[in-house]
């Protein structure tokens, strides 16, 4: 029988998958201060999300992140499907990065103090990609 996950991913699982679940359970317990302030960032980027009342947004970034972080920690989630979704996810947030004025210097791809703290989820993007490359990689060894 072969497992679903190889040793060598469980410090990048278990890091983001711990990261990731204590954020989205953050915000399942946001207050409707938080999710005006979460809905109107991520509508600055994507303004498909005003369509969306802020506190059902919240909920459901909430509920995604939630179940992103338990899918990375358990290790019967295949590492190639937890590494989609932790690729998907960490897109959208570098998207955030990418479209929102004042994030990015002008002209650069370099952080804004005011960026930074989004650009930093750059590093989930990278673990993301390691587990996807290494899952196909890996396959029939």
């Amino acid at each position: 029988m072969k497992r679903c996950v190889r040793t060598r991913h469980l410090p990048v699982r278990i890091a983001t998958g711990a990261f990731i679940l204590g954020t989205g359970l953050d915000k399942k317990a946001a207050d409707d201060e938080a999710a005006q302030q979460l809905h109107g960032f991520a509508a600055s980027a994507y303004p498909v999300v005003n369509k969306v009342d802020p506190r059902t947004f919240t909920r459901l970034v909430a509920a995604g992140e939630i179940t992103l972080g338990t899918a990375l920690l358990l290790p019967v989630v295949p590492t190639l499907l937890a590494g989609v979704g932790l690729t998907a996810f960490s897109a959208g947030l570098l998207g955030l990065y990418l479209r929102i004025p004042g994030m990015r210097r002008e002209g650069s791809l370099l952080p804004t103090e005011q960026g930074l703290s989004v650009a930093q989820d750059v590093w989930l993007l990278g673990a993301g990609l390691s587990l996807v490359v290494d899952a196909v990689t890996d396959r029939g060894r």
